[in-house]
């Protein structure tokens, strides 16, 4: 406890306490003012689903100040992380495992499920960048097909469920749709497929709803996994940090896989992630913000008769079947990252909500 309180000294997050008078010179202004402290924002990327804003003004701080003790290893340190995200998320600190951004987990969690062998289970269209080494480590993927208004197709994929089937992933809101599942039909959900199998569900942007995580079910379910990230609402994707919340047997045995659980994440990581813990000033204006411009952006969008997904999310599902124009070629034009199309039909795409002076510019860049 003792090397904890030091570090914690060094870095300036101990005695006098985050958010106290250190720090105000970095929290007074919004997000908007200080998107662009160092960093040029040019070309305007609208890809990734990253926060604009952040990081917030107190992981910035505590960022720099942990630079200094980024020559020692972050054993305190991260145990004090675990504590404060059970504490977030109403579990015990036995019910965490922190990764290097919740890809980690996800490799973790595919790295479990392929030493059963078997099948595994998701929607299509979902977030799929970590099943790619699922053929080589001997498991087959089984897609359910998304429901017409793009929602995860839960009585679907219970269907899909076989006597082989080890693992279902949800992700929740759903990548690149937006679309959320009702709390209840869920939660019934994973109680009745995780009687079979793992259910593994991704909240990376549960944040930007009002939305109940089902983090609290892990304490009497040992079969059902939670993964958030520090990357999305809380501005740290580059900083690499995300985390498993699971019953501690099923912890114990993700762990297991590494040759280091927990020592993933750097300390400046680190830092960053218990500054942002406290920083509910940034969250809640990040929030606002990103409410604001998500309907400016749908409204612009449905004028321009562009068909969008109402979203639960930091980005905006929309259809280009109506656009006449080359789409890709307009934003490469105006120095504007997207992504791709995710269903031939219907020429669906995504955007990632950016500031309101980005937006406006991706819509004039597209008119």
């Amino acid at each position: 406890m003792s090397n904890r309180r030091n570090w914690l000294k060094q870095v300036g997050l101990g005695t006098i306490g985050l958010g106290l008078t250190s720090f105000e010179t970095f929290a007074n202004p919004s997000p908007e003012n200080y998107i662009s402290l160092d960093v040029d924002k040019s070309p305007i990327l609208l890809r990734s689903n990253e926060n604009p804003y952040g990081p917030s003004p107190l992981a910035r701080a505590a960022m720099q100040k942990s630079i200094n003790s980024s020559n020692r290893y972050g054993w305190n340190l991260s145990g004090e992380l675990i504590s404060l995200i059970a504490k977030k998320n109403n579990v015990s600190d036995n019910n965490i495992l922190l990764g290097a951004g919740s890809t980690e987990i996800l490799d973790l969690v595919l790295q479990h499920t392929a030493l059963k062998k078997g099948n595994y289970i998701l929607a299509e269209t979902t977030f799929n960048y970590w099943t790619f080494p699922s053929e080589k480590l001997g498991i087959k993927k089984i897609t359910v097909p998304l429901t017409a208004d793009k929602k995860h197709d839960l009585a679907a994929m219970l269907k899909a469920i076989d006597s082989d089937t080890k693992m279902i992933y949800i992700c929740n809101p759903n990548n690149p749709t937006g679309t959320i599942c009702d709390h209840e039909e869920l939660v019934s959900f994973v109680k009745e497929a995780s009687k079979n199998a793992i259910v593994f569900v991704d909240e990376a942007y549960i944040d930007f709803t009002k939305e109940q995580s089902l983090s609290s079910l892990v304490m009497e379910n040992k079969n059902l996994i939670i993964t958030k990230t520090f990357s999305k609402m809380y501005g740290l994707a580059g900083a690499r940090i995300g985390y498993a919340i699971a019953a501690s047997s099923t912890i114990d045995e993700l762990s297991a896989l590494k040759s280091s659980p927990n020592l993933s994440v750097s300390v400046v990581s680190t830092a960053a992630a218990m500054a942002s813990l406290n920083d509910e000033k940034f969250i809640k204006e990040v929030y606002s913000l990103n409410e604001e411009v998500k309907k400016y952006t749908i409204d612009q969008l449905t004028k321009l008769n562009l068909t969008c997904i109402p979203s639960y999310s930091n980005f905006i599902y929309f259809s280009l079947e109506n656009y006449k124009k080359d789409f890709f070629k307009q934003l490469e034009a105006n120095n504007i990252e997207g992504t791709k199309i995710y269903e031939e039909n219907g020429k669906w795409t995504r955007i990632t909500i950016g500031t309101m002076k980005e937006m406006q510019q991706f819509i004039e860049a597209i008119k």
